[in-house]
């Protein structure tokens, strides 16, 4: 089957390096007008220069930086039609009880926060206009056991619950999805090593431009994984998965 052709306007958080610039350059090459936000300047104009997009330079955390970004994106390029809500760091160095406050709580003011005021950034809009998407990218640090580290697992189980929940608040008019891109290979994993069951680069990529096509609003508010979820089986139950409640973070007794 052919790849997903896409228009509109989409934003992407975190989108000079990592997973974020290769949602970036996956939603341009099918066909969005691309912004592309993220703190270091260099990184975010070398991405937007290779895709034709538009660069945004700023701090996730500060809601004037993030409404600046959704102004300058509408104005320069049209509408925002996907946010991608990618921003994020690692976890901190250090016990948790020696790490500086500072420091643990900027994971959460990047990781949580910076999901937030993008989402609540964009929501009006999408809303008066009657369209729009919202991806947010989470982790499976969010529920699987052995991390040792608090800050970064914390964020990433906040961040899912906020993306199922913002999903049921908007159900019906704006889908909300929320996915794991697997350990794939960047700057902030780098440490793993060469022994660490990377997932390949493209999946995560391919998976966002399959949920701005619409074809996946069904599963809306649904936990998804790039590389151990089939998409289209996905797709295709659907219905099936919505009522028996499945791909979700629950606990079971």
């Amino acid at each position: 089957m052919s790849p997903d052709l896409l228009d509109g306007v989409a934003l992407v958080t975190g989108g000079g390096r990592g997973i974020g610039a290769s949602i970036a350059r996956e939603l341009a090459d099918a066909g969005m007008r691309v912004a592309v936000a993220g703190r270091t300047n260099e990184q975010v104009e070398a991405v937007a220069w290779e895709i034709g997009g538009l660069a945004l330079v700023g701090d996730v955390s500060e809601r004037a930086e993030v409404e600046s970004w959704v102004r300058h994106t509408e104005t320069e390029l049209g509408p925002i039609d996907l946010l991608v809500a990618n921003a994020g760091i690692g976890n901190q160095e250090g016990p948790t009880w020696e790490v500086p406050v500072e420091a643990w709580w900027r994971v959460l003011e990047v990781n949580v926060l910076g999901v937030h005021l993008s989402c609540r950034s964009v929501i009006p809009a999408m809303l008066e206009r009657g369209r729009g998407r919202i991806v947010i990218t989470g982790s499976g640090a969010a529920y699987l056991p052995g991390t040792r580290q608090t800050a970064y697992p914390a964020s990433k189980a906040a961040v899912c619950r906020y993306g199922e929940t913002l999903a049921a608040e908007l159900a019906g008019r704006i889908p909300v999805f929320f996915f794991s891109p697997g350990l794939v290979r960047t700057e902030m994993t780098e440490e793993y090593g060469d022994s660490a069951p990377w997932t390949p680069p493209e999946l995560a990529p391919r998976l966002v431009r399959v949920l701005a096509s619409g074809r996946a609003d069904a599963l809306a508010g649904r936990y998804l994984h790039a590389e151990h979820d089939d998409i289209e089986d996905l797709i295709a139950r659907a219905q099936a998965i919505v009522a028996d409640d499945l791909n979700a973070i629950r606990l079971r007794r």
